[in-house]
């Protein structure tokens, strides 16, 4: 990444950290709704854009580690933070380890209908038996607890700084792992498997490694929502829950971290600016994506460098003349 970039992204994490300080209730739950989604298409990005693994079945995760703390939570005290975020890390690792040891063996299109099923399977898990409330879904009764003097993630607040402490985590993790020469032997494998693996390199080990963390990292954010939301249901593990970190991704600019967050923040702003136009906002969407993608293939990430040498351009014409 450029200066130039690195500055842009302390701009942008400097923005959100002075955000609280003047911002309404409704707008800092809904950033912070929006940077839970973010840490959610970071780790789908870690799939489709790094390793070529396009998954449908990315919210089963998502949707498992918020259902761990739901069932973990006492049902009068609040939950132990320190206790039910490991709990809910390893249930959504587990869940990724299972469902990934047998999707790897598959690719393309195979690959995301067997996500898909896995995902379906889960899905009506919850939804037909009475384990965690059937269809009618369960209640977190109070956000959990850290036990930090002065630190009550009670407070809209509080729980914000958290998630963003937590998003900028994630952000720096995935950047370092996909400069490490396991997130290249990613990329080589999203380019050409077979050519990797006549290098030698055990390309399932580390696809299933990938799904296994991209699973991870998407339970660090179920959990999130979960304690946020104060409330589960089987929907946050629908595939349209894929779908929409997928459509976030691609608006934002698969491939780039930065992309997935500026999806994020894109998808979810622009869906409630048009959902306050009318109640067929999904129309407006669907539109918006369609130019989004025709104008900008690369995503909204592509979008400075895409000015810059148009910039350029200008300027080597203007010497011309």
């Amino acid at each position: 990444m450029t200066r130039r970039g690195v500055l842009a992204l302390l701009v942008a994490a400097a923005l959100l950290a002075l955000f609280p300080l003047t911002a309404e209730r409704f707008y800092l739950q809904l950033v912070t709704k929006i940077m839970i989604l973010s840490i959610f298409a970071l780790s789908l990005d870690l799939l489709v854009g790094y390793a070529g693994l396009v998954s449908l079945g990315h919210a089963a995760y998502f949707g498992v580690a918020a259902y761990a703390l739901a069932l973990a939570a006492p049902t009068d005290d609040p939950a132990n933070f320190w206790l039910t975020l490991p709990i809910a890390l390893a249930a959504s690792a587990l869940t990724a380890l299972v469902i990934g040891t047998l999707v790897v063996r598959t690719t393309g299109v195979y690959f995301i209908m067997v996500t898909l099923a896995f995902a379906q399977m889960v899905y009506f898990f919850f939804h037909d038996t009475r384990i965690a409330g059937g269809s009618d879904g369960i209640y977190v009764n109070a956000r959990p607890n850290t036990f930090v003097p002065g630190f009550d993630l009670t407070n809209d607040t509080h729980f914000y700084y958290m998630v963003l402490a937590l998003l900028v985590g994630v952000y720096a993790l995935l950047a370092r792992i996909i400069r490490s020469p396991f997130g290249r032997a990613l990329q080589g494998i999203k380019v050409n498997e077979r050519r990797m693996r006549a290098l030698g390199f055990a390309t399932r080990r580390y696809k299933l490694a990938a799904f296994v963390l991209a699973g991870t990292i998407a339970g660090l954010a179920g959990y999130l929502a979960a304690a946020k939301e104060g409330y589960v249901n089987p929907e946050l593990l629908a595939w349209h829950q894929s779908g929409s970190a997928l459509m976030m991704l691609i608006l934002g600019g698969m491939g780039t971290l930065v992309g997935a967050i500026a999806g994020s923040f894109a998808y979810l702003l622009l869906q409630e600016w048009f959902s306050g136009l009318t109640k067929h906002w999904q129309l407006l969407m669907g539109a918006f994506i369609i130019g989004a993608v025709l104008l900008l293939p690369q995503g909204l990430a592509s979008l400075p460098a895409r000015l810059a040498r148009r910039r350029s351009v200008d300027v080597v014409e203007d010497n011309d003349d």
